[in-house]
């Protein structure tokens, strides 16, 4: 798949393994992989996009 493709979409918060927890009034943002605490615009190596973030990249990779 095209590079600039997958550095558009390349972050925490587009992969399959994100996960927002709320309590005790605050919101924490996980990675259910690692086991800790990230930001939405982190980026790993592990990264796993959802399937709909596949679909969108593999949308614009057509039309391209």
């Amino acid at each position: 798949m095209n590079e600039e493709i997958i550095d558009h979409y390349h972050c925490c918060a587009s992969c399959r393994h994100f996960r927002i927890q709320t309590g005790e009034g605050k919101r924490v943002t996980m990675c259910s992989r690692l086991g800790y605490e990230t930001k939405p615009g982190y980026q790993f190596n592990c990264w796993d996009p959802k399937p709909r973030v596949k679909r969108a990249m593999e949308r614009k990779l057509n039309k391209g």
